[in-house]
């Protein structure tokens, strides 16, 4: 009776251990899935986002080479995505107008109107409509004076750009497709005295900020039917 037993113990043991294997085995299994899946996915990341900041240095080359070769006093600086125009580009004290003689101001925003179809047409070709999603026309001020108020004369600024490159009575006024681009990639900010360069006179000026797309971002069409009107400063 014992041997009997003793046997049937044995084989329900036996039995028991096939199905305690297979179970480990396939959690085994299900984990390598997961981490294979995983991986895959953080591959599925990584590669487009190294891919996009392929293409915008690529664009940001072109773009140093346009302004070496055609704009010289401009140029882009890479640590804050910033095209800056020096001594182009400074304002009279609080006021939001471009600091110079008459003759001065014509050649200066004659140099913006010329410069801005260059840049419209980086950021519309194909690279740059992978990795362009807006220009950003920042303006700044010195730090006299209280900072709301610098922060309307330097949203005034930025807007007194914006009506150089739209006013229409010049010689160099710019295309309806054009103007339609601008509405599409151009917008304006105010600082106040936010990022001051050296001294008072160097901080009284306007910047062009790039802005990229991410991996999965596109770029927002223009609205339709929109009327410029008129330049209020």
């Amino acid at each position: 009776m014992a041997a009997k037993q003793s046997h049937r113990r044995r084989s329900k043991d036996d039995g028991e251990k096939p199905f305690w294997i297979s179970f480990s085995d396939l959690m085994t299994a299900m984990m390598v899935m997961f981490l294979v899946v995983m991986a895959v996915a953080l591959l599925a990341v990584t590669s487009p986002s190294e891919q996009r900041q392929e293409e915008i240095e690529n664009w940001v080359k072109q773009l140093e080479q346009k302004l070496k070769s055609d704009f010289p006093g401009v140029n882009y600086q890479r640590n804050r995505n910033v095209i800056d125009f020096g001594s182009q580009a400074k304002f009279k004290f609080g006021k939001p107008d471009f600091e110079g003689s008459p003759q001065d101001l014509e050649k200066k925003e004659d140099a913006l109107r010329k410069f801005v179809p260059e840049l419209l047409a980086l950021a519309n070709a194909d690279l740059g409509k992978k990795v362009i999603k807006r220009v950003v026309v920042e303006g700044y001020t010195d730090k006299t004076g209280t900072y709301l108020s610098n922060l309307d004369l330097s949203l005034r600024r930025s807007e007194r750009v914006l009506c150089v490159l739209l006013a229409d009575a010049v010689s160099t006024k710019l295309s309806d497709a054009q103007k339609k681009q601008v509405l599409e990639l151009f917008l304006v900010g105010g600082y106040s005295f936010n990022n001051e360069k050296s001294s008072d006179d160097e901080s009284r000026r306007v910047e062009m900020r790039i802005e990229f797309l991410g991996p999965f971002e596109s770029r927002t069409p223009a609205p339709s039917n929109v009327e410029f009107g008129k330049c209020p400063i």
